[in-house]
């Protein structure tokens, strides 16, 4: 099997920019933004970031600002708080040189087991089982194996069968697997008369490709109700830094009050704009925000629209005060940027008014 599927991938791999190396940095980087993002999605960004820190010390001594623009739209922004504890760790602790065993990487901060695997295997040639969504596929298919994909347990399952496959050039049969299950053996339409490995294949056998992989029933996404508070003083807009745990820990954004259950009410916003901030506010009216899905919530944002006589002073850490314009250039959280065209109208609209 290992034969046919590394002869596929020397006719068949993806022209992708961290395979044109072996540096583990690059390698590592690629795979933290690989996370819950497209391979389309990540390349631009990959570059970008190499190009800005080119080495893992240059990493460890950015700004956090920075780091955060450079990921803005990738999303899930703990993955780039990580980068920077890692990069740190390795340059302080390691001398600047990246661990070359699946144990040592793991303990770096952000590196679980797939991560630690595929930076061993792809960088350093080591024989270990780097299970991704779509080896998680190749592997449940070719095996017909029964056992939910989605339960932590059974991880173990789904490396000891890759190892069972794993013969020669480890590096190559990683990403032989995950070009297979992206390209060939995908979720819904399987094109499985040109798979190489059609004739040991368990479920193609039984025409059962389709129920392979095993789930359980996905978990529905709560919904959360979200006041935006837009605060206007003169053409500036309010803007505070989150706290440092929670959801969008440590990103600017607008002030924000989630909900869930009960109403969102103009009351209840000023109430907790007085907690917060010494000043007078004046309503000038409500919008509906854009929805915006994270991983296990749905957000439902409503925009409350205030203007205040003065910039205030307030008990939160941090605080700034930007025009639309500067806003637009400040690292945000996609949730929160994908509101500014909504509220870049509405204010347009009451200046019309006026």
């Amino acid at each position: 099997m290992s034969k046919e599927l590394l002869s596929w991938y020397d006719d068949n791999k993806r022209a992708l920019p961290w395979r044109e190396t072996k540096d583990p940095y690059k390698i590592w980087l690629s795979e933290i933004m690989l996370q819950q993002t497209q391979v389309v999605t990540v390349i631009d960004y990959y570059h970008r970031f190499i190009e800005v820190f080119p080495t893992v010390e240059a990493l460890a001594n950015a700004d956090e600002e920075a780091v955060f623009k450079l990921w803005e739209g990738l999303g899930y922004y703990s993955r780039a708080r990580n980068l920077m504890r890692c990069a740190k760790v390795i340059t302080e602790a390691h001398g600047g040189v990246f661990p070359k065993t699946v144990v040592e990487l793991e303990r770096l901060p952000g590196i679980g087991p797939y991560t630690a695997n595929a930076i061993a295997s792809i960088a350093f040639g080591v024989r270990a089982p780097a299970v991704d969504g779509n080896v998680f596929r190749v592997i449940s298919r070719y095996f017909a194996i029964e056992q939910p994909i989605d339960i932590p347990q059974n991880r173990v399952v789904f490396e000891n069968k890759t190892l069972e496959l794993m013969s020669s050039r480890h590096d190559d049969f990683t990403q032989a697997m995950m070009d297979l299950g992206a390209t060939i053996c995908t979720p819904k339409a399987p094109d499985c008369f040109k798979c190489p490995l059609k004739k040991q294949c368990k479920a193609f056998e039984r025409s059962k490709q389709l129920d392979f992989p095993v789930k359980i029933k996905k978990i529905k996404k709560r919904v959360q109700r979200v006041a935006l508070c837009v605060v206007l003083f003169q053409s500036r807009i309010l803007l505070i830094k989150y706290p440092s745990s929670g959801l969008l820990a440590n990103l600017w954004g607008l002030p924000r009050i989630a909900l869930d259950e009960g109403d969102l009410t103009n009351d209840l916003v000023e109430g907790y704009l007085n907690e917060h901030f010494d000043t007078k506010i004046k309503t000038i009216g409500t919008l509906e925000g854009k929805m915006h899905v994270f991983t296990h919530i749905k957000w439902e944002p409503t925009i409350f629209v205030y203007r205040s006589d003065q910039k205030f002073e307030s008990e939160l850490p941090k605080t700034d005060w930007l025009t639309l314009d500067e806003i637009q250039h400040k690292a945000l959280p996609t949730a929160i940027k994908k509101q500014l065209p909504v509220i870049e109208k509405y204010l347009k609209f009451i200046d019309e008014a006026k």
